[in-house]
């Protein structure tokens, strides 16, 4: 494998090439498994399906797998199952935030209605534990039924703390550890369990995609401040603007004193932004290194995520786990 770090989409793909056979199993399985007489369900089922998620939680399943010798059809089930889990929480959070646009098309409450799409969010969270309890054993189903309590949580802690100013670091990286790093690190864990590898090796997984996944929100929230509209496929500012305190307004807050503190509060409060404080939002955030902060903290969960992967051998599995965080980390969308 190159040493070239991935960062386009074509690289993406190119990362994922040792399961893309896996990862187009896991495409026909959704399909399959989003079917019902009720028509609305495959319709929404399948209008997600073609938003063109990145399915970065599958793959990591999938490589974990491959690392740990595993190459069987319960990892493209499982895999399938972590996708419905995941496009369930996408569903709710829309609904929640009241995004009109996801992935760069309209939210699926915009399409069909908040009652409609609150029962189909539903639906994939009791689908993903129909197919989970399809399998043998039920280690992997406790596992993806705590994971799923503590990003439910998450997201209801985070409510708690929507339009709260004054978040600190502690209280937003809670939120990001149960909306987010659970799921990526039991993805990389049920491979090891999977593999049957040994506690090293499978705690190792875990911390792996752990970090992997506190990194990728890190990134996602440095994104509504650095990137454009047109790549992310949703509106500039939509996290401020929501009451959504993430780490570079945390840390600009700290810093950047009365008139980012003024600017700040006064975007939250109105729920909305002028292109004129948009400037001056972002010129506080690179005069006072709030991005570069964000930044470095990305870096650093990333890096801890590569070594987690020391315990095993050199090998092409082990290189594109690797590789992924460096991609997650360039990522611009």
């Amino acid at each position: 494998m190159s040493n070239a770090l991935p960062k386009t989409q074509a690289d993406l793909v190119l990362l994922f090439e040792p399961v893309r056979a896996d990862l187009e199993a896991v495409e026909r399985e959704y399909d399959r498994q989003v079917q019902s007489q009720v028509h609305v369900i495959p319709e929404i089922g399948a209008y997600i399906q073609k938003s063109g998620g990145k399915r970065v939680r599958p793959a990591v399943l999938l490589m974990a797998a491959r690392l740990c010798g595993y190459s069987g059809e319960r990892a493209v089930l499982n895999a399938a199952v972590v996708e419905f889990i995941h496009t369930a929480t996408l569903v709710h959070d829309d609904i929640i935030d009241d995004a009109d646009v996801r992935r760069g098309r309209k939210a699926v409450h915009s399409q069909w209605g908040n009652d409609v799409t609150v029962l189909a969010g539903d639906f994939l969270y009791i689908k993903s534990m129909a197919m989970a309890l399809s399998q043998d054993t039920l280690d992997i189903v406790r596992m993806l039924c705590d994971v799923t309590l503590r990003m439910i949580e998450g997201e209801i802690y985070q409510l708690t703390k929507n339009g709260v100013v004054d978040l600190d670091e502690s209280e937003h990286f809670e939120i990001i550890h149960r909306k987010t790093a659970f799921l990526f690190g039991g993805c990389a864990e049920i491979g090891g369990m999977l593999g049957e590898v040994n506690i090293e090796r499978r705690t190792a997984l875990r911390e792996y995609g752990f970090n992997l996944g506190v990194m990728f929100q890190l990134v996602d929230d440095l994104l509504d401040y650095t990137g454009e509209a047109g790549a992310l496929g949703k509106p500039i500012g939509g996290d401020l603007r929501e009451g959504k305190i993430t780490l570079p307004i945390i840390h600009l807050l700290k810093h950047g004193g009365p008139e980012a503190d003024a600017l700040v509060r006064g975007i939250v409060q109105s729920r909305d932004v002028t292109a004129e404080q948009w400037a001056r939002l972002r010129a506080l955030l690179t005069e006072h290194r709030s991005i570069e902060y964000a930044q470095a903290r990305a870096l650093e969960f990333g890096e801890a995520a590569k070594r987690s992967l020391d315990v095993f051998p050199r090998s092409p599995e082990r290189d594109a786990l690797t590789a992924l965080a460096d991609f997650v980390l360039l990522r611009d969308r």
